[in-house]
């Protein structure tokens, strides 16, 4: 081909054969694409066919030795009465039990009082590190940050300590008894 006769437009017969192969590949994609859809549509349905007979099987929901019932009337046959006892019957145990009341329990008294608290001033100085030691091992706890008793107030009395005189509840002095 030369190069004079070339107007920048490609040759007819080049523009025809590009849409004929274009209009082919749609039909063909159009084509997959069902044949995809119907191919989803098989595997579901294989796999419910599997989830029925499963279920249908010998350790399945529905047991295979199931049978529906005949419409027809079967002859009542009782029941064998069950058999004698032996020997002389024991008496019931009787439903009424007897609860003992538990011994009340008494608070221990501590026989030695706790050590009494060292004055702030009687804390030792803190230890040097040593050396050839890993860091978590020359840890040592601040002093300083130890926890301190805390001090009762009349508004917010400690636990173990004894109430104000004069005996008043929750909601004031309590209700005398009925006469």
């Amino acid at each position: 081909m030369s190069n004079k006769n070339f107007n920048g437009n490609p040759p007819k017969y080049i523009n025809d054969f590009s849409k004929a192969l274009a209009s082919e590949v749609r039909i063909l994609l159009a084509e997959v694409g069902k044949l995809r859809d119907e191919r989803r549509a098989l595997q579901y349905e294989i796999a419910e066919l599997m989830s029925v007979k499963s279920k249908h099987g010998p350790a399945g929901e529905y047991s295979p030795e199931w049978r529906p019932q005949s419409t027809e009337p079967q002859a009542m046959i009782p029941a064998p009465p069950p058999p004698a006892p032996d020997g002389p019957m024991e008496p019931a145990k009787p439903g009424w039990r007897v609860v003992h009341k538990r011994p009340e329990k008494r608070e221990r008294k501590p026989k030695g009082g706790p050590p009494p608290i060292p004055p702030p001033s009687a804390i030792p100085p803190l230890e040097p590190p040593r050396p050839n030691m890993p860091s978590w091992a020359q840890w040592r706890p601040n002093p300083l940050l130890s926890p301190a008793p805390m001090m009762a107030t009349p508004n917010a009395p400690l636990p173990g300590t004894p109430p104000p005189s004069g005996r008043s509840g929750l909601f004031g002095p309590p209700t005398p008894p009925p006469k």
